[in-house]
């Protein structure tokens, strides 16, 4: 029998295989225990370091730790203190730097009361850490504790305190100066303060570091800024010099050079933080008036002139000259150009203050008070004649009150005035003008016996045996010329008053003309109250020993009684204390 067609198919079909994938291993016990055995070993090493580091750090230093920049880690206390003192000791005994603002300046550590506290400065280390992460850092990164120092705060604080005077300064504002004609800039500066209390916290904290210390300031600002210089330099300044300025008088100019505008100038600070330019008239008037001199009158007051003993009226000139403010008053706006810069001059007319006819009409007649004193050194006779010939024909307006200070004006070397003696403390000294006293004590009483009011005057401290107990004066002035102590009387009566001085190589005297109201008497009091001299060492050049005099108390009474009918009119009485006279007792 022949195969059927599906058993001859059945019989070629190659045969078919069902593949299977294999299922996911699973990880054997085995390595799973071997693998706990590993990480338990690892943990036991690290375990059995941490306490071996544990146990051999244990009293050090924690590791990574410096002091002021001084690595102390791991090493023992005692090394670590060794160490610190080795580096850091050094740097205590040189002086700290300091900056306090813009002042670099050094404090000694052994003045100010530093010192370093070293058991502190370690315990701030603090124990070895226990954190085993903690640890493990401590080999990669660093600490700084810095030290524990300790002061005396009186020493600290007066060493700061001394630090001051090269600290502290006031604002200086920025301004223009000049150099000849020639401006500079002067650059503004903000005031300062040391902050004492601050500063010591500071020093404390850091002057162990070997840096320099940052000393707190309390900063002042200033208005004017470096820019509001400069364009006042080169806008203002810069121009104002470039070139003189003429000024065109009557008949003759007055030619005003750079240096003497540069004189004339100041700066000050304005609104906006700007610099002003301010003109002194003065110092032009300095530089051109003499130029034009020529083109003005002088005037002059009436003044009384005493010919054969006999008052006579010396005319009044009414003046011309040139009115300076007004004529000037172009010039700050001027100065701002360059190039060619002129003014004219504007004039006015100055008539007299007390006229011809005025002094006719004073009724200055007869004499009214007069006075002489004598008894003066040759070089107090000088001062004493020049301040007599610039008093002699001076008039005195009803109502008006005389000041000798005031009418002398500076009693310098440049009026003529020598050194002459005076008295300082007690002691005899010289100074220029000395004896001007003598002759304030003469017009004093001359104004006394004309019976005019005081109107302020000052005895000396000590007193003087040539001149009247409690009806005496003196004057001084400072250097300058200011007025200390001055002697002034009132023109009370309804008539003028004329002043003539007579002197003589020997003495003084002082009339006074005028209309005669009253007769006058002194009655001097009695000397009480008596206080001895005391010892006082001269000066140790030109010592001149004396034996003093004594202080005492005493009064003078002024009776007034009418010219005409002898009628009193009134009394006035002035107490005065004389202090004892120093015995002066020379070479020791």
């Amino acid at each position: 029998m022949w195969p059927t067609a599906d058993a001859e198919q059945t019989d070629y079909l190659e045969p078919v295989t069902e593949i299977i994938p294999p299922a996911t291993p699973k990880r054997p016990r085995r390595a799973l225990k071997r693998a706990a055995v590993i990480a338990g070993s690892v943990l036991g090493v690290l375990v059995a370091l941490y306490a071996v580091d544990l146990l051999v750090s244990q009293g050090n230093v924690p590791r990574g730790v410096t002091v002021a920049g001084v690595d102390v880690g791991g090493l023992k206390r005692a090394e670590a203190e060794e160490r610190l003192r080795a580096q850091i000791e050094p740097r205590l005994v040189k002086p700290v730097a300091v900056r306090a603002g813009d002042v670099d300046t050094t404090i000694d550590p052994a003045r100010a009361g530093l010192s370093l506290d070293w058991p502190s400065t370690l315990d701030q280390a603090g124990d070895q850490p226990l954190n085993p992460f903690t640890r493990i850092g401590s080999f990669f990164t660093s600490r700084e504790v810095g030290v524990v120092t300790q002061a005396d705060k009186a020493q600290l604080v007066n060493t700061l305190q001394n630090l001051r005077a090269q600290v502290d300064r006031e604002p200086t504002e920025g301004g223009i100066r000049f150099e000849g004609a020639t401006p500079v800039a002067v650059e503004p500066k903000q005031g300062q303060q040391l902050q004492v209390d601050d500063a010591a916290i500071a020093v404390l904290a850091d002057w162990a570091s070997g840096h320099p210390v940052t000393l707190p300031v309390r900063q002042t600002p200033v208005a004017v800024s470096p820019e509001a210089v400069q364009t006042a330099l080169t806008q203002l300044a810069q121009p104002a010099v470039s070139g003189p300025v003429v000024i065109h008088g009557d008949g003759k100019d007055a030619t005003v050079k750079p240096e003497a505008i540069a004189a004339a100038l100041r700066f000050e600070p304005a609104d906006g933080g700007t610099l002003a330019m301010k003109v002194d008239n003065a110092k032009i008037v300095e530089a051109a008036g003499p130029q034009l001199k020529s083109t003005e009158k002088q005037g002059k007051d009436a003044q009384i002139v005493f010919s054969g003993g006999q008052p006579t009226v010396e005319e009044s000139v009414d003046g011309r000259g040139v009115d300076w403010n007004p004529t000037l008053e172009p010039l700050p706006e001027l100065l701002k150009r360059t190039g060619q810069r002129e003014l004219t001059a504007k004039y006015v007319d100055t008539p007299a203050k007390v006229t011809t006819e005025q002094a006719n009409q004073l009724g200055i007649k007869e004499v009214i008070g007069e006075f002489t004193t004598g008894g003066f050194a040759a070089d107090s006779g000088v001062n004493i004649r020049t301040v007599a010939q610039k008093v002699n024909g001076a008039i005195v307006k009803p109502g008006d009150t005389f000041s000798l200070n005031g009418f002398t004006g500076p009693r310098g070397a440049a009026q003529g005035y020598v050194e002459a003696g005076v008295i300082e403390n007690g002691a005899p000294a010289r100074e220029v003008g000395g004896g001007i006293s003598q002759f304030a004590t003469t017009l004093y009483n001359a104004a006394y016996f004309a019976g005019l009011k005081d109107a302020g005057h000052k005895e000396h401290s000590y007193y003087i045996s040539r001149y009247p107990a409690a009806r005496e004066a003196t004057v001084f002035q400072n250097p300058d010329g200011s007025s200390v102590i001055d002697l002034k009387f009132t023109n009370d009566s309804p008539t003028g008053v004329a002043i003539q001085t007579i002197w003589t190589p020997s003495s003084i005297t002082v009339k006074l003309w005028g209309t005669k109201r009253y007769t006058v008497e002194s009655v001097p009091g009695e000397r009480v109250n008596f206080v001895d001299p005391t010892p006082k060492p001269g000066p140790p050049q030109n010592c001149h020993a004396s034996n003093g005099s004594p202080g005492f108390t005493t009064s003078d009474t002024r009776i007034l009684r009418d010219a005409a009918t002898g009628r009193e009119v009134r009394r006035d009485k002035r107490t005065v204390h004389y202090n004892p006279q120093p015995k002066i007792i020379c070479g020791g």
